[in-house]
């Protein structure tokens, strides 16, 4: 079964100061389209107008990230903030809705720095929050349509301190929420850069999968930049699995513009 490919637009085309101005450029570039990790400083409307005379599709986005300069990414398994997760949930379904899209990365949120004694509860404590949530955040998604989705953010350079980080962690999690409408957002980017062993990990996992993402490691380039994967492989593999989700091409393209990044994607188009 052939892939199919997601610009994400906070990533790519980043020369293009407007957001709403990356989508006509991801359509350009031959995307039919698109994610966005925080579209919130744009006006949804504005997004709407532009999607909708590209003819694209919305395919992800971010919950509400909380205060990112202030350190957070993401509200999920932070204790005490549970009133605020629910609140900002509805204006990330706002945005869901308005867009069509059907599936939301719910972020958990970084673990708070502590002493290594506090370090177990705080962890138990976050895990109950993070579970709590979910449970809240996959069955009022459900009445709109919205997947719920959770990702692994690798610690050695994306997010030190990222509560959610293993492939294995995001699946317990998702056993011990017990809800369908749960999934795992496997970005392979992280999966090489916490544990390796995409294909067997891919395998493992496969049925847990509710979106995937990809760029080459370690410098989070386009996967056919020089590094560590053989993404030509692990493609293919994708492809005998009978993967039918999207693939988010979320990455930094290493030298000039985004549009001369794209030869991976001819053979796709």
């Amino acid at each position: 079964m052939p892939l199919k490919f997601a610009a994400n637009l906070s990533m790519l085309f980043k020369e293009i100061p407007d957001l709403a101005e990356r989508y006509s450029a991801a359509k350009r570039a031959g995307f039919q389209a698109v994610e966005v990790s925080f579209p919130y400083e744009c006006p949804v409307e504005k997004l709407v107008e532009v999607k909708e005379k590209e003819g694209m599709q919305q395919v992800l986005i971010n919950s509400f990230p909380g205060d990112v300069k202030a350190g957070d990414l993401g509200l999920a398994a932070v204790p005490g903030r549970e009133t605020e997760f629910q609140e900002t949930l509805e204006l990330s379904i706002k945005y869901c809705t308005a867009l069509k899209c059907n599936r939301m990365h719910v972020m958990a949120g970084v673990t708070p720095d502590c002493t290594e004694g506090d370090r177990p509860a705080l962890l138990r404590k976050m895990e109950e929050t993070f579970l709590s949530n979910l449970k809240y955040a996959a069955e009022r998604l459900s009445k709109d349509g919205i997947l719920a989705l959770i990702e692994p953010i690798n610690t050695v350079v994306s997010r030190p301190g990222y509560f959610l980080s293993r492939q294995d962690q995001g699946v317990e999690i998702i056993k011990k929420v017990g809800h369908p409408n749960l999934k795992l957002q496997m970005d392979l980017f992280h999966v090489q850069m916490m544990q390796g062993n995409i294909t067997n990990t891919i395998k493992e996992f496969f049925p847990y999968i509710g979106h995937m993402q990809m760029a080459q490691v370690p410098h989070r380039n386009e996967p056919s930049a020089d590094g560590e994967v053989n993404y030509g492989f692990i493609l293919s593999y994708l492809e005998s699995l009978g993967y039918d989700g999207w693939m988010g091409a979320e990455y930094m393209p290493a030298h000039g513009k985004t549009e001369d990044t794209l030869a991976w994607l001819e053979k796709y188009r």
